[in-house]
């Protein structure tokens, strides 16, 4: 372990005593807390106090490459870098001290045509969100930096507004700011414990004694785990060496010129003062395996490891002739945290109400932590994320990521994840099988192809007898397009069956069950048992908090469905709105059903031949459920459906699904029965223009946006959260948006989400969702559409002419508010 003391003049001066109470306690003084405690100043936060157990931006903040960029793949991310840019020069305008603050701009550049059409969908995206993105060819690429050799290069993305900082003087800068907006940062003071009391943060024990605090926010990087760990909550995130090198001068001021990614060779490199940096993420990282962080771990270095750095040594030496001939002056072994998918970890922390954490950055903390401050300072107000964060909501993962184990299996890969090709549908190799279904192994036998969802593997598609179930990837027609083909008309012409075992089921049962279940749904759910009701939880602001399905089972009696991902999020959502004295009980028992979707116009006669219930239409109509037998196994059927088909969930004890499935896979022999994954649910579910939560939906839209007004219990005599904001968006159309759906005229390119919709030769919004509509023989996909001036009705929306870019090829494309596919829904009520 290598240390690395700071100049006199970067150490901040140390306060030797802590108050006994705070409003707002921040665990970390890197460039995360101090973001985020300017940001809670601005806001008028009163009472707020950063507790640096060393110095500040002595964890990995001062040995951080100093980038800062915008191109992100979705509106709310590249809102947060935005922020932090915008952050970095205010404070470098207003403190007047050195931060390095310079928009040097930044170039990636592709050596194939693959990573070409990667970086036009991105950038097609980025720019929707406001970021400049210009596409350039090897000639403009190698004026931006005349040092690096760029005769192999096909093109790349130049991004003027993309900046460069000094990461340590910009974390100082900001305290500086902070402090005059009345925090209190106080340096060499440890945090010991986390003080919590009936599932509420109380306050932290430190080595200066304790604080009582309402709001406790972990921002301490590598730290954090252990921290939360003590406290018993999980943050899943592990440290990883992240290694760079520093040149001897070149013999100029280099410092100016813009930030290259050059990820085929999975290097990035900039001017450093009169230096080269040369930084890498390898494909196989190297996890930090210590038991625990140390606490006196303060700008310190691990050793340095040639070894692992030979590979992007050698493409840096041959994209930068230069650097052998000045040699090499510096290893930089710094560790960094990480996380399972890649992404930070911001937000209030499942199972202690007001305890926060934003860490996890993957190498990215200063472009993030700017514009996480930003957001995570309005949601500690609110009470309540204030958009569309579900990207890096800490909620997105369930207990079992926080697993050691685990977390160094994932970490390994997910470095490299910043520069691998992003192919649509691209799954992690390391860390897999951590939540299994209980028909995993029939599954793989009959040649499923396993992805992961939110930890959970299920089936994405099927081979053939003999045929390798391994995806190969690419931004056309992967090499499972016809396999879902088949399992997806199967579906529509005679019936399938899908494991659905993933669901969150949330049993939420007591005396004032349907006064609170009123309250939080958008629906009225004070049905007859036996009734299911699709609706929505919102938040506030009228925006979708998650879309679930309520099955009422008894008179104080419900189980909610929501989808894999959201587990934490719906389960904390439930709990956090439970009143004081109220009597309710939320329980999940996810792992308790496995659920078998038959789904297919032959799926009644499937199912009538193996139990001796009613199956029909006038018996067991739509959105009904009840309890039944199969394979003398009880069972709950639900009819219900995600792929528009007549068809059936059936929830059954976990401990009985392989007997269950046995008997309809027997059974459906007679009927054509086959097997379907996930891709084949997607694009029947799209073909229907059914939503999903995290894509098509979110806390940037509303039911009305979304075209879900129908769900909406408009007249229920209860008033329910973000019922009033609702109301206010109906009584003053337009809505700012409206989602539509898309069928593409050309029936050869592929639709993955995230590409551009035009009008009439205007940029009116992108896709959410996209994929192969096999029943109408073309791509279809779903998007949101603003038209400036002109109301979003039916006759201004589904007129003129609309495009959509692939890879920088403009579609003809057919609008529709209804579905594309049965909009009358024949074929459910049948």
């Amino acid at each position: 372990m290598k240390q690395h003391e700071p100049s006199a003049d970067q150490a901040d001066t140390r306060e030797s005593r802590v108050p006994a109470e705070a409003n707002v306690v921040i665990v970390g003084g890197g460039i995360a807390g101090c973001a985020l405690a300017y940001q809670l100043a601005e806001l008028g936060v009163a009472g707020v106090v950063v507790l640096e157990q060393n110095q500040l931006a002595s964890g990995s903040t001062w040995h951080a490459a100093g980038a800062v960029g915008r191109m992100r793949v979705s509106a709310s991310l590249a809102r947060i870098n935005d922020r932090s840019a915008a952050l970095y020069a205010r404070v470098a305008r207003e403190s007047g001290l050195p931060t390095g603050w310079q928009e040097a701009g930044s170039l990636t550049v592709a050596r194939c045509h693959e990573r070409m059409v990667q970086l036009r969908r991105a950038g097609a995206l980025a720019r929707r969100f406001g970021v400049d993105v210009r596409e350039i060819n090897a000639d403009e690429a190698r004026g931006r930096w005349p040092l690096a050799r760029m005769d192999d290069i096909v093109g790349g993305v130049w991004l003027p507004g993309d900046g460069l900082v000094e990461p340590l003087s910009l974390a100082q800068a900001i305290a500086s700011e902070a402090r005059k907006r009345g925090v209190q940062v106080i340096e060499g003071v440890r945090v010991t414990e986390l003080s919590h009391r009936g599932g509420q943060i109380r306050g932290v024990a430190t080595s200066a004694g304790p604080i009582d605090a309402g709001i406790v926010v972990l921002c301490a990087g590598m730290w954090t785990a252990q921290l939360a760990r003590s406290a018993g909550v999980s943050v899943p995130l592990h440290p990883v060496e992240h290694h760079y090198v520093l040149s001897n001068s070149v013999g100029s001021d280099i410092d100016h010129l813009p930030v290259v990614r050059d990820p085929d060779g999975s290097i990035y490199f900039r001017g450093k003062g009169s230096a080269l940096m040369l930084g890498s993420f390898q494909q196989t990282s190297k996890p930090w395996l210590v038991q625990r962080v140390p606490d006196d771990f303060a700008f310190s270095l691990l050793e340095p490891d040639w070894q692992h750095f030979e590979a992007p040594l050698k493409e840096g030496l041959r994209r930068l002739p230069l650097l052998e001939a000045v040699g090499i002056a510096r290893f930089v072994n710094g560790p960094e945290s990480f996380t399972p998918d890649g992404n930070p970890l911001v937000g209030e922390v499942p199972g202690i109400r007001r305890l926060y954490v934003a860490a996890g950055f993957n190498s990215s903390g200063l472009a993030y932590s700017g514009g996480v401050g930003e957001a995570l300072a309005q949601w500690i107000v609110g009470d309540e994320p204030p958009g569309d964060l579900w990207a890096i909501d800490i909620r997105r993962f369930r207990p079992e990521h926080g697993s050691r184990s685990y977390l160094r299996e994932r970490s390994a890969e997910v470095l490299g994840t910043h520069m691998q090709m992003a192919y649509p549908n691209l799954e992690f190799r390391q860390g897999r099988n951590l939540v299994r279904s209980p028909l995993h192994d029939r599954l793989a036998v009959r040649g499923a192809c396993f992805g992961e969802k939110a930890g959970v593997e299920r089936p994405n598609w099927f081979a053939r007898p003999g045929e390798a179930p391994v995806t190969e990837y690419s931004f056309g027609r992967q090499n499972w397009f016809e396999r879902s083909r088949a399992e997806h008309l199967a579906t529509r012409t005679d019936v399938a069956v899908f494991d659905q075992s993933g669901f969150t089921k949330l049993a939420i049962e007591g005396a004032d069950a349907v006064a609170f279940l009123q309250r939080l749904c958008a629906g009225d759910v004070d049905v007859v048992a036996g009734r299911v009701v699709y609706t929505a939880m919102l938040t506030s602001r009228g925006t979708f908090a998650s879309d679930v399905t309520v099955i009422r089972t008894g008179p104080t009696a419900f189980t909610m469905i929501t989808g894999t991902a959201q587990a934490a999020a719906d389960y904390a959502w439930l709990q956090q709105h439970i009143r004081g004295g109220e009597d309710i009980s939320v329980t999940d028992r996810s792992a308790e059903f496995a659920v078998l979707g038959v789904m297919g116009p032959r799926s009644r006669a499937l199912l009538s031949g193996l139990c001796e219930d009613d199956l029909s239409l006038a018996a067991f109509p739509f959105a009904t459920s009840r309890e039944l037998e199969i394979a003398a196994v009880p069972c709950r059927a639900v009819r219900i459906t995600y792929v528009g088909e007549l068809g059936w969930e059936i929830y059954v004890p976990a401990r009985d699904a392989g007997a269950v499935y046995d008997a309809i896979w027997s059974a459906g022999q007679q009927h054509g029965l086959v097997n379907g994954g996930h891709y084949a649910i997607n694009s029947l579910r799209l073909e229907k223009g059914y939503r999903a939560f995290g894509s098509d939906l979110s806390m940037d839209h509303t039911p009305l946006e979304a075209g879900l007004g129908f769900a909406v219990a408009w007249r229920k005599p209860i008033a329910f959260l973000g019922g009033e904001a609702l109301r206010a968006q109906r009584a003053v159309p337009p809505a700012a948006k409206r989602m539509l759906s898309f069928v593409l005229q050309d029936p050869e390119p592929v639709l993955w989400g995230g590409e551009l919709i035009f009008r009439d030769g205007t940029c009116v919004g992108h896709t959410t969702s996209g994929a192969y509509g096999h029943s109408l023989g073309a791509s279809v996909a779903l998007g949101y559409v603003q038209i400036a001036g002109q109301p979003p009705t039916r006759a201004v929306l589904e007129s003129g002419s609309y495009e959509i870019d692939v890879a920088g090829r403009l579609f003809a494309a057919r609008p529709s508010i209804d579905p594309p596919f049965d909009p009358a829904r024949k074929r459910i009520l049948i």
